[in-house]
């Protein structure tokens, strides 16, 4: 458990500082291009979900619905983790990550009742939503608890 809290921990807490740094030194949806063509630092606002999902929504069901499902996630993720052998490495940190990405987010949309992104990959006009710290641990737990699923039915 102490392995689940630590990265936990570490991925929420770099994903808080990245998200305080980017609202205390750019402008909400100002732009600063990094690697020209190709990556740029934003200031964007996410009332939904990935890709801005519900975004349309009433303020009160996003946040409860949210919220509900980040707390599932966490809950249904700490039940899981208990489970595993200690040698299932991978999936260890892809349910960390996946519930480090949850919290990171969660704390934002409580807090202020949407997320902030700010990373910002493009070639040419065809840019990926921005996203963040914590959407990017999200990402790599879920590729590592596919990477562990299928080892394990390898086996």
């Amino acid at each position: 458990m102490k392995f689940l809290l630590g990265v936990v921990g570490a991925a929420v807490l770099l994903d808080q500082l990245t998200k305080l740094l980017v609202d205390r030194l750019l402008p909400v949806y100002s732009v600063k291009p990094i690697i020209p063509g190709l990556f740029n630092l934003v200031h964007a606002r996410n009332t939904g979900a990935a890709f801005s999902i519900f975004a349309g929504e009433p303020t009160a069901l996003r946040r409860i619905l949210f919220a509900g499902l980040a707390l599932l996630v966490v809950g249904v993720i700490c039940y899981a983790y208990i489970k595993l052998k200690p040698e299932d490495t991978w999936t260890r940190w892809a349910y960390a990550l996946i519930c480090g990405g949850a919290i990171g987010n969660l704390v934002d949309r409580l807090r202020l009742g949407e997320v902030i992104d700010f990373l910002d990959f493009y070639i040419g006009p065809y840019h990926w939503p921005a996203f963040n710290v914590a959407d990017s641990a999200i990402t790599i737990g879920a590729c590592l608890l596919a990477i562990s699923l299928f080892k394990t039915q390898k086996n």
